[in-house]
């Protein structure tokens, strides 16, 4: 084991005066609003979209399923929870349904919107769901009447950051996250 430290920026959007033009889903998609019922369908498909990506390296809890658990149970007990900005994504396939996309939403001591762990399945990225998502959270956020929102995204994640950077998120900061990496 060793200790890394990864470069992280802190990306924000003001929301005021914003429309999202949120993309449609394709067919057999449906976005599902939470409710207490749904945590454990959040944390399993959170571990699923991060366990065998960067921020399972950044964030472990992200690649363990109980710390999934844990993580979801710590962001929807926090006091600026905000269930307007929080959805699952599902894929009906015949008499099938499958959780596949879950992004949460805080607003922090300051009033501000703070997105946590947007993610998509492997089997289902490329569809533009992640815009959906992410346009359901900030639409959350200013009809909760917040003015901003940020979120964080590891650097070395080109895609994730290139996303963002075209729904309208600009960096304002570079942070850097230490965690304990195992080496091979």
């Amino acid at each position: 084991m060793g200790l890394t430290y990864f470069k992280r920026y802190r990306m924000e959007i003001d929301l005021l005066g914003r429309v999202f033009p949120c993309p449609r889903l394709p067919a057999g998609y449906s976005l599902v609003p939470y409710r207490d019922s749904l945590l454990d369908a959040h944390a399993q498909t959170k571990y699923r979209s991060f366990r065998c990506e960067l921020d399972a390296n950044v964030f472990p809890c992200l690649g363990d399923r109980d710390g999934c658990v844990r993580l979801m149970s710590e962001i929807a007990r926090r006091e600026g929870f905000l269930r307007e900005a929080t959805w699952l994504l599902q894929y009906r396939e015949g008499g099938e349904t499958e959780y596949c996309g879950t992004i949460q939403g805080i607003c922090d001591k300051n009033g501000v919107g703070a997105v946590q762990n947007l993610g998509i399945t492997p089997g289902h990225r490329g569809q533009r769901l992640g815009t959906v998502l992410m346009f359901h959270a900030l639409d959350g956020f200013r009809l909760a009447g917040l003015r901003r929102a940020y979120l964080e995204v590891t650097a070395q994640n080109c895609g994730a950051v290139r996303l963002y950077e075209r729904l309208g998120f600009h960096k304002t900061k570079t942070v850097y996250k230490s965690a304990e990496v195992a080496y091979a």
